[in-house]
């Protein structure tokens, strides 16, 4: 952003801007000019802002209802294995819940918790079920042997 200073001169309109601030082209009249620079000041006049004292302004403020709720879903996809369920209720501060889900390798994980402002949030996992991995059967390689190329050697009559 370039700031300009005009500046006008008594007794002549060519007066151009000069810029002060950044170096750049700066632009003056062709004419000389004799006639004295006269700069005045406005009167300034100071006033104190009356004070004021103002109401204080009410705040509305919402009530909070009292946190109560029960949910649960689950989940069974047999094609990709996602089998999980979930059940928690909140009662005012207190909140008491599970859940489940299978693990990739077939056992069930559990979850109790509870949580409340006294003892905080405290969890018991509890696995169910035998850990079943896959059995990779494992094939001995196949060794691929091809047969060495035939060469002739040809007769050219040597006795």
């Amino acid at each position: 952003m370039q700031m300009l200073i005009l500046l006008a001169f008594v007794g002549t309109s060519l007066a151009a801007p000069i810029d002060y601030f950044h170096g750049g082209v700066s632009y003056a009249s062709p004419y000389a000019v004799h006639a004295p620079l006269t700069v005045h000041a406005a009167p300034v006049a100071v006033h104190a802002a009356p004070l004021v004292a103002h109401t204080p302004v009410a705040v509305h403020t919402e009530t909070v209802s009292y946190p109560k709720y029960a949910f649960n879903y689950g989940v069974k996809d047999l094609h990709t294995g996602d089998i999980k369920s979930q059940q928690e209720q909140r009662d005012g501060d207190v909140v008491k819940g599970s859940y489940s889900l299978v693990e990739p390798d077939g056992t069930t994980r559990t979850v109790h918790y509870t949580a409340d402002d006294h003892t905080g949030f405290n969890a018991v996992v509890q696995k169910s079920g035998h850990a079943a991995h896959p059995v990779v059967a494992h094939v001995a390689p196949v060794a691929h042997v091809a047969a060495a190329p035939a060469y002739t050697i040809p007769h050219y009559g040597f006795h």
